[in-house]
């Protein structure tokens, strides 16, 4: 869970394997006004009616076999993007998924270029722009894009000890190595591609550095002050 006042994560919670996401989801409590933005494994659309009894929003992707009758079409036609195919308000059509979540949905179909395919997404948000809508979910990308910078750049290649307790220390510091990592690449004003910070910051573990100079400025050689009394030796 990201706090996104800060941009810092606040919330992480380690399972096996066996244990759906949704589970942990469920039991999490989340503050009033949250948005929430999930995959279709997350769509259960009781866990969505108490979000929404909580006033608490939510983003995600609809699934294609979603039956669902469509209750007003918002005007398209003035929005500025053409990319913006659909934007709808729904009722599930389907009798236990109306059981389920009784209220109106909201359905925003646009043509994603860079995929060239259509994308629709579910929300209960109705005051944001369809622009906004997808916007917010296109945002979860930078989940996967962080899981993906873990896998390659902190593999976890032999634990130290077997025992649970043991296990999760080490995924939980490579998850807190991860954090500071990716806060000093963003606070840095060199451009850094994160696997090059990672490489650089391994050589140089170890050396007395000024650690936001040598950020900024990693390949800046400092000249070294020479030593005038041990120069009366030389010879």
């Amino acid at each position: 869970m990201l706090d996104y006042d800060g941009c810092l994560p606040v919330f992480a919670d380690l399972t096996s394997g066996k244990v759906h996401e949704i589970n942990i989801a469920r039991q999490t409590q989340y503050p009033k006004g949250s948005v929430l933005v999930f995959d279709m494994g997350y769509i259960d659309f009781k866990w969505l009616n108490v979000l929404d009894s909580k006033s608490i929003f939510f983003v995600t992707r609809a699934k294609d076999n979603m039956d669902y009758r469509i209750l007003k079409d918002h005007d398209t036609i003035k929005m500025d993007n053409d990319h913006i195919l659909e934007d709808v308000s729904i009722i599930l059509s389907n009798s236990q998924s109306l059981e389920n979540y009784p209220g109106r949905l909201r359905l925003v179909m646009i043509w994603d270029k860079e995929l060239n395919c259509e994308m629709t997404f579910m929300t209960i948000n109705f005051s944001w722009t369809a622009e906004t809508v997808a916007e917010i979910c296109k945002e979860r990308w930078n989940i996967e894009i962080f899981f993906k910078s873990i896998k390659q750049h902190l593999r976890i290649k032999t634990f130290i000890g077997t025992s649970p307790n043991a296990v999760m220390i080490q995924i939980w510091t490579a998850l807190i190595a991860m954090l500071v990592l990716t806060f000093l690449k963003a606070k840095a004003e060199y451009q850094w591609h994160l696997s090059n910070l990672i490489t650089f910051v391994r050589l140089n573990l170890f050396v007395k550095i000024d650690l936001f100079s040598w950020l900024n400025n990693p390949f800046y050689k400092k000249s070294i002050p020479i030593d005038y009394q041990l120069s009366l030796f030389s010879g």
